[in-house]
């Protein structure tokens, strides 16, 4: 059974040029790419600035999500945080309000040992929420290798993993050592992953561009893959900028230029250089060009 097929959006949080979180932007922000057809809403992760919240913010945040979609998309919620109790919190929190399912990174402040991984997915399990266990070797300490996701896939709720790693192979070994469904976690590899046995895709990019996500990822998993090569290739520009450290503030300058805008990001994240800026808008125009033409 595949419980999280399709764009799963890591929606970004809208402020106002003051920094506060706008809840009513964020509401409009959720119906606008509801009714672009994505499949999912994945608020209070890294695109969403979920460190810079407290937890007040933190929790209007997810409510808003919950009560915008109102069950018409999944809402997985992103549960980090700097202990187990505070993640376990997280998802209670998320189960409390009707949230259907967690997006559960491992320990994140430090390289922890693997019996601490898996006491920590354990702890997340038991609050009784179906949880995407979310690899990012890349930006975290822990790699969660597919002998890893092998071992805390034993625990009931632990059904998905958001691969993040960069490696396309680690997708096969993942089904193939593991029971878990599989979701894209880089948008530089929404078609690849698919074509691997991918139902899903944890995105970044589609917060300004869905219709495109989603008409990517249904060509992908269909398999046509000229259709999809020529609108990937067109798209693969913006999709790697959501593998680099700035990938908030490039996804928030391309949600500005799609029509959709969401405000600043919160410091540490400053404002990119006008040439970051002036390149996104290159190579956003010449995707939305090409889509359009």
């Amino acid at each position: 059974m595949t419980r999280f097929e399709g764009v799963h959006v890591a929606i970004v949080t809208p402020f106002t040029d003051s920094h506060e979180v706008d809840y009513q932007r964020l509401h409009e922000l959720c119906n606008w790419l509801i009714d672009e057809g994505v499949n999912g809403l994945v608020p209070a992760g890294s695109l969403g600035e979920y460190a810079t919240l407290t937890v007040e913010e933190r929790s209007k945040v997810i409510e808003t999500v919950v009560k915008a979609a109102n069950k018409r998309v999944t809402v997985t919620v992103g549960s980090g945080a700097p202990s187990t109790k505070q993640a376990v919190q997280w998802v209670q929190h998320a189960k409390d309000v009707g949230a259907d399912a967690i997006m559960a990174l491992p320990p994140i402040n430090y390289r922890p040992l693997r019996n601490e991984i898996i006491a920590h997915y354990k702890a997340l399990s038991e609050v009784g929420l179906p949880i995407i266990a979310y690899n990012n070797p890349l930006d975290y300490p822990t790699d969660l290798t597919p002998e890893l996701l092998k071992e805390i896939s034993k625990f009931e709720n632990v059904v998905a993993v958001k691969e993040f790693s960069g490696d396309i192979r680690r997708v096969h070994k993942i089904l193939e050592e593991t029971d878990l469904e599989v979701l894209t976690g880089v948008d530089n590899l929404a078609m690849e992953g698919p074509l691997c046995g991918a139902t899903g895709w944890i995105a970044g990019v589609p917060n300004a561009l869905p219709r495109e996500g989603v008409e990517l990822f249904r060509l992908s998993r269909e398999g046509k893959i000229k259709e999809a090569t020529e609108l990937y290739r067109r798209l693969l520009p913006l999709f790697d900028l959501d593998a680099k450290p700035q990938l908030v503030q490039s996804i928030k300058y391309m949600m500005e230029l799609a029509g959709q805008p969401v405000g600043p990001t919160r410091p540490p994240r400053l404002p990119l250089s006008t040439e970051d800026y002036d390149q996104i808008e290159k190579v956003f125009n010449r995707a939305v060009q090409k889509v359009t033409q």
